[in-house]
């Protein structure tokens, strides 16, 4: 239940709050998947994709969301296949051009021909697949705190060797998660009990766990390896907004990225890390709305 425009009282809130669509065998997978999202607003300015990465879901944007409402925007935030509370069945590949084929389904099946794309972490890398394989449906680009090229956390690609993995009990990777999402904050104020439960509670169950198993074993740097070359082919303004305190995703990483990609603009953010939605939430709203505002 969103109150008032003002955002989300708690993750189970936000959870209800998410919309459920069916998308047909051969669009996302070659079963029907369900993909559930939030859909909130009017789209007097247009509407904004906002897309998370591992191990979070589209509850990572609660605090981002409303602003973005609330000057105009039509703001979807998807849950990806295998994550948060969208499909997460063992029958299914949850690759970085596998998520960008479901969101092109789902763009499809919500007659949206055009969006701005917002991709944080793997969602980056989906977004930079979309930029350059289906550059008629992104009408302005932001990449923040972005898996791009070669460098990948190895928390998360530790969660990808299923034979270690499969047989720990679900507590220790509940435990896991916490010391990532601790570390991934500059303002240990902002790891809040809520947000916490919130980020972890998709995975908390053999199911859960299961499922960010596969999501980690899907991390592949031969995708995001494939893209450099074609960076240069991004015709969509772009921003590249980083907060520069992510000890997994250098800020290296988002100016060279920046600079390959023509006429994008490096914005740093200081005094934020890698959960720049939740550390900063005050500077990226307005980062986003100043950005989209100027183009």
């Amino acid at each position: 239940m969103q109150l008032n425009g003002a955002g989300w009282r708690t993750w189970q809130d936000f959870k209800a709050d998410q919309q459920e669509l069916v998308l047909p065998a051969g669009t996302a997978a070659h079963i029907p998947v369900t993909i559930r999202y939030i859909d909130r607003g009017e789209a007097r300015l247009g509407t904004v994709l906002l897309m998370h990465g591992i191990p979070t879901w589209g509850y990572l944007y609660h605090a981002v969301i409303p602003p973005l409402v609330q000057v105009g925007y039509r703001v979807l935030a998807p849950d990806f296949l295998g994550h948060g509370w969208s499909d997460r069945r063992d029958r299914f590949d949850r690759s970085f051009q596998d998520q960008a084929r479901m969101i092109t389904a789902l763009l499809a099946a919500l007659n949206l021909q055009q969006v701005d794309v917002v991709g944080h972490d793997t969602g980056g890398a989906v977004a930079l697949i979309l930029a350059i394989e289906h550059p008629a449906v992104v009408n302005r680009l932001v990449i923040t705190n972005s898996v791009c090229y070669d460098r990948f956390d190895d928390d998360m690609l530790d969660f990808g060797h299923p034979l270690r993995w499969k047989p720990r009990p679900v507590s220790d990777l509940v435990a896991a998660l916490e010391e990532s999402l601790a570390a991934g904050l500059s303002n240990p104020d902002r790891l809040t009990s809520e947000f916490r439960a919130g980020m972890i509670a998709p995975w908390a169950s053999e199911e859960g766990k299961l499922s960010l198993l596969r999501n980690a074993s899907a991390l592949n740097a031969n995708q995001t390896m494939a893209l450099v070359d074609r960076h240069g082919d991004i015709a969509a303004p772009t921003l590249v907004l980083w907060g520069m305190d992510d000890p997994w995703q250098k800020a290296e990483d988002g100016r060279q990225l920046a600079s390959e990609i023509p006429g994008a603009r490096f914005q740093p953010i200081e005094g934020a890390s890698h959960w720049i939605q939740q550390d900063a939430p005050e500077q990226f709203s307005q980062a986003l709305v100043e950005f989209l505002a100027s183009h």
